[in-house]
């Protein structure tokens, strides 16, 4: 029956209907017993009755105990007896299609759940990996340096200092690998504060510029501000941080940028009073693939040429973190052979 099949039946309904066909079976059966009419009329009511009242209570009472049984299921917390008493007696109570549509969202919910602690997991796992692999090589290096030492080098004029030295900067590289995962913690949890000012864009990378000189001459690398872009731009952050930032990004251009190449900075104005600014290079360029996980700690796009390099894996992670306390966003376009350009948003300041 069309009734029974739909999916909107309540155990009302389907009592009703499921009363009236015995009562009518009933009183047709009473018929071929040639009963007074009044019999027929009075068999008719009472099997209707009882019928309807056991067979709705009892659905009744089978369907909504499994109902509460699911969200027991579904639902963490626990009522109260008042609250217990409320849902049972005042509220209405949930249709068939109402629950699968409660249990529908819970499942999609937990499904959402599950992929993000997944995801959490295997970032996790590639965290304490990377972790382990940027702390093996400098405590290697230090170790291998002392044991040397101890085992009688240290009385050779001609290589005690040169291995204090090079266990010096294993040491180093230990200390700044330790302060860099204490400012992303810091700035994660907000413990640094961003104090803002309004200042100059274009005079803060020209004093990066200025700082790295001597690593751009080195390499045969030509700093530019971009033309047309060169009109002072006022913005309001942290001076000093976004300095970082800045620093930050010129420096992998130098380091992984091709030797007699160019680094471009370009300052632009955006609808909402923000300032987009743009490091590019014309370097070897970021593999697509890599370019969804460039800002994840300790990531590395071609880590044979980094290890060469050397720093601790975690400036692009200090920048994302850096650029995102001021509520602002970073972003990343490179192609393999043409170049990378790393731009971010600020505020606009007031002149």
């Amino acid at each position: 029956m069309p009734v029974i099949q739909s999916k909107n039946t309540s155990p009302a309904i389907l009592s009703f209907f499921t009363a009236l066909i015995l009562a009518i079976f009933i009183t047709l059966f009473t018929l071929f017993l040639r009963q007074p009419w009044y019999i027929d009329l009075i068999a008719f009511a009472l099997t209707f009755i009882v019928a309807y009242t056991i067979y709705f209570y009892t659905l009744q009472y089978f369907i909504y105990r499994k109902i509460k049984l699911i969200y027991k299921f579904i639902y963490q917390t626990k009522a109260t007896k008042r609250e217990e008493f409320f849902y049972q007696n005042i509220l209405p109570q949930k249709s068939i299609d109402e629950v699968r549509k409660d249990v529908e969202r819970w499942a999609i919910e937990k499904r959402d759940e599950i992929e993000i602690l997944q995801k959490n997991e295997q970032f996790r796992k590639e965290f304490l990996m990377n972790l382990a692999h940027e702390l093996r090589t400098p405590i290697f290096t230090v170790q291998g340096y002392v044991h040397t030492l101890l085992n009688g080098a240290i009385d050779d004029p001609a290589v005690n200092r040169k291995f204090l030295s090079n266990a010096t900067k294993g040491i180093q590289r230990l200390v700044q690998l330790a302060d860099d995962l204490d400012q992303i913690s810091k700035l994660e949890s907000g413990k640094i504060p961003i104090v803002q000012e309004s200042f100059v864009i274009q005079e803060l990378v020209k004093d990066v510029y200025e700082e790295m000189m001597l690593k751009a001459r080195d390499r045969g690398i030509d700093m530019q501000v971009k033309k047309g872009t060169e009109a002072a731009i006022t913005v309001y952050a942290d001076k000093q941080k976004v300095k970082q930032v800045v620093v930050n990004l010129v420096e992998n251009a130098l380091k992984y940028g091709n030797e007699g190449g160019t680094i471009t900075t370009g300052f632009y104005q955006m609808d909402g009073g923000r300032i987009y600014i743009e490091v590019s290079d014309d370097g070897p360029g970021i593999a697509e693939h890599h370019l969804s996980r460039i800002f994840e700690r300790f990531y590395r796009a071609d880590r044979s040429r980094s290890r060469e390099i050397g720093g601790t894996g975690l400036g692009l992670a200090i920048v994302k973190h850096i650029i995102e306390a001021h509520g602002q966003t970073i972003t990343v376009r490179s192609k393999v052979g043409v170049g990378s350009s790393f731009g971010f948003t600020l505020d606009k300041g007031k002149s």
